[in-house]
């Protein structure tokens, strides 16, 4: 016997009564005579009839359920299931008013208006949280939002040390409020260690970590940054938008904050704007919800309702993300037009030994940088048909953007050179199609950024191949 009884996943022998007795506090009589009751006797597995059966008291079953924790797919899947205490609905129902009655005079119920809490948001919140395994989180209306929210817990002066990497709407904005004074910023290549101890000397109030960064995947140590923050008196915080919390958890290694553009691989349908922010503690959250009410920035209801639903599938889709992803990163990496492949799967990755080591995967977002210039760029753009040219990542679908000229646009072109974004470098969303039309896609795209320089049969081949099988054929 396991030092807990797992009755979830185990039959209940008759020796067990004892033990199972002990955990749930319930007379060892009582369970013997619900074991008697069954057929076959002590040999019968506990169901849900013989739980009905143990709940002497209305307490039972929270000590039951207590005595089990859940993973992830299970946290996300049951999230508000069956919590309809109306009706008895197994989807929990959309609730769009905007506003909710008083009980009575000078006597507000749980809700009052939706700017400061809706039950469908609520129910969002909750999921993400315990995904996260923090306190509580807030959802609000964009990731840039979650951004906006989080910054506000930094007084005019206070210091904010964050990646030269990070996303470029990201860098865009906290270089813009610290222009207007709002807080101090620091930009700094939070792998270099003397950079990193030059910045700490600084004294921040609030370090800002993007792990695997936008759009080169750089990865650092979560825990070593978080301790190192927590020592100087900051608070750390992770955007942990690029593997969601199925495959990391930032607060588990020591982040006080993990930030969400639920708008991706949370929602993971390319139809619904949102973002997230998750606390490590009740007090943290409660100035959260506070500055959110103030700012108006939380979430809309059937934007909520339409990721809750997104995000039951979540463990299943990045299940397929990946494993695309890892047969992209073999294509690419074996292509004579690629120069250079990033993805901290691969052994040579600066970064590979810290995802083995704090991630629970690898992801499935992939960048890589052609030989040649702008030319070679828009030929393989071009010859796409399965991967999308487009902004956003973690939908279903395959996409395709070139950083300098789109998601990270809004940087200056000195700031992307210190960041490493070029010319040359594509990023992709790896989507849950065919690996094998994603590949073959690819490398006929590949091929004919090679066009002026190799014999073209090859790319006839292929385009013949295409033809011969329309089952092949994604459409742009």
């Amino acid at each position: 016997m396991s030092p807990r009884l797992d009755w979830r996943r185990h039959s209940i022998d008759a020796s067990d009564i004892d033990e199972l007795a002990t955990q749930i506090e319930l007379p060892e009589k009582s369970l013997g005579r619900a074991f008697a009751d069954r057929p076959g006797g002590g040999g019968a597995d506990l169901d849900g009839k013989l739980l009905r059966r143990l709940a002497m008291t209305d307490r039972t079953a929270d000590r039951i359920a207590a005595s089990h924790a859940w993973s992830g797919p299970t946290i996300a899947v049951r999230a508000a299931i069956a919590s309809d205490p109306h009706h008895g609905a197994v989807v929990p129902p959309l609730h769009l008013s905007t506003t909710f009655t008083f009980a009575s005079f000078d006597h507000k119920r749980e809700y009052d208006y939706t700017r400061s809490g809706n039950p469908t948001r609520d129910a969002l919140a909750r999921a993400i949280a315990s995904l996260e395994g923090g306190a509580g989180a807030v959802v609000t209306a964009s990731g840039m939002a979650a951004v906006t929210l989080a910054v506000q817990l930094l007084e005019v002066g206070e210091l904010l040390l964050a990646p030269h990497d990070c996303y470029g709407g990201t860098y865009r904005l906290l270089d813009s409020l610290a222009r207007r004074g709002q807080f101090r910023v620091r930009f700094v290549d939070q792998g270099d260690p003397a950079a990193l101890d030059q910045a700490f000397a600084e004294r921040p109030r609030l370090v800002w970590i993007e792990t695997p960064s936008n759009p080169l995947l750089r990865v650092v140590d979560i825990a070593e940054i978080a301790a190192r923050a927590k020592s100087v008196g900051a608070r750390t915080l992770v955007d942990n938008t690029f593997l969601s919390p199925a495959l990391q958890r930032p607060l588990d290694l020591g982040a006080d904050l993990a930030l969400h553009s639920t708008t991706k691989y949370l929602n993971g349908h390319s139809d619904v704007v949102g973002g997230a922010l998750v606390a490590a503690s009740r007090e943290l959250l409660e100035r959260l919800e506070f500055w959110a009410n103030c700012l108006g920035l939380a979430g809309a209801p059937f934007d909520s309702y339409l990721t809750l639903r997104g995000l039951r599938t979540l463990h299943a889709r990045l299940a397929v993300h990946e494993r695309n992803a890892l047969e992209v990163v073999a294509s690419l990496a074996a292509h004579p037009a690629v120069s250079e492949v990033f993805h901290p799967s691969l052994e040579g990755h600066p970064g590979h030994r810290i995802a083995v080591r704090q991630q629970r995967g690898f992801g499935a977002m992939v960048s890589f940088r052609l030989h040649g210039g702008r030319g070679e760029v828009a030929r393989f753009l071009d010859a796409l048909r399965c991967f999308s040219l487009a902004e956003s990542l973690g939908g279903v679908e395959s996409l395709v953007a070139h950083p300098a000229t789109m998601t990270h646009a809004s940087m200056d072109e000195p700031a992307r050179r210190r960041a490493g974004i070029d010319d040359q470098l594509l990023r992709l969303s790896v989507g849950i199609e065919d690996s094998a039309d994603l590949v073959f896609d690819l490398e006929a795209a590949l091929d004919s950024a090679l066009e002026s320089t190799v014999d073209a049969t090859p790319i006839a081949q292929l385009t013949a191949v295409r033809a011969r099988d329309p089952a092949n054929q994604c459409q742009r």
